[in-house]
């Protein structure tokens, strides 16, 4: 029996077909559908489905070209796109032969569509099933997480975001361009788009948020690295004083701006907190991210004594296998060289990325929502069990214990104590109580959906 090329993939999403059609055609699509675990990132988006392209990078500078072929442009029912070339860096794509992609919608009952999928490639099946499982989860629980904004009336909200290029603000932008919302891209340069506006952070234009609905405060330069002096400085001086400017700016904003969101960290609550169970009003812990990470959060009181909404987004460690530890562990668990980290008993709060951002997107719109909110998932494990399920998602033991010392060569004694090796159990608290619905509630759902590894019903 010969090897099946090309791929057959259908599912049924519980929403109108317009509604699925409608999806596709907005800002942010394909980047909401390319999978995280793939060697490629969307370059530029079509214009349009009937007769634009797409263009995604490959390693190397490659590039791969999606042309949408107008004979097979149908709304609501189809459109089509086949692999095109345009100069020498899109040429090795086209060793592959062919690929032509036809994107079918159809009704499927009351208020359901049908998504079918096919690709006529010489690209086998098989290396093409966890794609598709892939991107027809996205498709379904983001356009839930659509309708959950739409039925708590949040109608379509301009939303200006800080730290919009880094791994949360792409995802979290593309998100809400898909749902129908306008982002209005805050940046440390000069615009270059229309949806930019110049951001100085440490001195913003009075008129930055004029008719902004919602603002999202992600910017903030990385936490991971050696706790140096100047490690130390950047951190928070990249976080405190420009979330105070921008809080005074939405204090003076008026009644339009119906939000304000800011990161925050579950580091709040110190390193080393052992078996107690973490919710939002627990006590603030010790150590040198637990300061800073109460001062940012003090730094968002402007805006909540002119009476904005402010959340403070308090988030675990974000399972992403484009960034954050994830992308760090995972070569070196795929090598069969991962293991627990010192004793394995340290709790890990973790949270699915795609979960983070519908907790962003909650947070903007719910009303509901205020002060600190925990990002976490449901069920924290322990460092033990994190890398026994990290190991079993890439199919590879996780045989070597990775002693203290690692971390500490690393991150310097004071990183490894709050980052490699913090014990926090945190819990969602504020979240379960108003019934918000996880996509990803155990570790292993958000690994496996992360790195492609999940089963892969529906292929025809």
């Amino acid at each position: 029996m010969g090897i099946r090329m090309g791929i057959e993939y259908a599912s049924v999403v519980d929403h109108p077909l317009d509604e699925v059609f409608d999806w596709h055609t907005r800002p942010g699509a394909m980047r909401r559908l390319v999978p995280p675990w793939q060697p490629m990132r969307v370059v530029a988006e079509t214009e349009s489905l009937a007769d634009g392209r797409a263009v995604l990078g490959l390693p190397g500078g490659l590039r791969w070209i999606a042309r949408h072929d107008p004979s097979g442009y149908d709304p609501p029912h189809q459109f089509v796109d086949v692999l095109s070339s345009d100069g020498l860096l899109t040429l090795p794509p086209r060793l592959i032969g062919w690929w032509r992609h036809t994107h079918r919608f159809s009704a499927a009952g009351p208020g359901a569509t049908r998504v079918h999928d096919q690709v006529d490639t010489t690209v086998p099946g098989a290396a093409l099933r966890s794609t598709f499982a892939y991107r027809h989860r996205q498709l379904a629980d983001d356009l839930a997480a659509h309708r959950d904004a739409e039925q708590a009336g949040a109608g379509r909200l301009a939303v200006a975001v800080t730290g919009s290029s880094g791994l949360v603000g792409t995802a979290l932008t593309a998100l809400l361009t898909t749902g129908g919302h306008r982002v209005i891209r805050l940046v440390r340069r000069d615009p270059a788009r229309p949806d930019e506006r110049r951001w100085e952070p440490s001195d913003p234009a009075a008129d930055l948020l004029a008719g902004v609905d919602a603002v999202v405060h992600l910017a903030g330069a990385s936490i991971a690295g050696r706790f140096t002096d100047a490690h130390r400085a950047a951190i928070r001086q990249s976080r405190v004083e420009p979330t105070r400017r921008l809080a005074e700016l939405a204090a003076a904003a008026g009644p339009g701006l119906r939000a304000f969101v800011s990161a925050s960290a579950v580091g709040i609550y110190g390193y080393d907190r052992g078996d107690a169970v973490l919710c939002e009003d627990s006590t603030r812990g010790d150590g040198f991210l637990a300061d800073v990470v109460a001062d940012w959060e003090a730094a968002t009181t402007p805006a909540a004594d002119a009476g904005v909404r402010t959340v403070t987004v308090r988030t675990g460690i974000v399972q992403a296998a484009a960034g954050g530890t994830l992308r760090l562990l995972r070569p070196l668990f795929a090598a069969g060289l991962g293991g627990r980290l010192g004793s394995g008993k340290q709790w890990l709060s973790w949270i699915g990325l795609d979960d983070l951002l519908d907790i962003y997107y909650r947070a903007v719109y719910d009303t509901r929502l205020a002060g600190p909110v925990n990002a976490v998932g449901p069920n924290p494990v322990r460092n033990s069990e994190y890398t026994r399920v990290l190991a079993a998602t890439l199919h590879r033991p996780a045989l070597l214990p990775v002693p203290s010392i690692g971390p500490r060569v690393l991150l310097g004694g004071q990183g490894a104590r709050e980052l490699a090796e913090a014990d926090q159990r945190v819990l969602p608290t504020k979240l379960q109580g108003l019934g918000h619905r996880f996509r990803h509630p155990t570790v292993g759902d958000a690994l496996a959906h992360q790195l492609g590894h999940d089963p892969a019903p529906g292929v025809l």
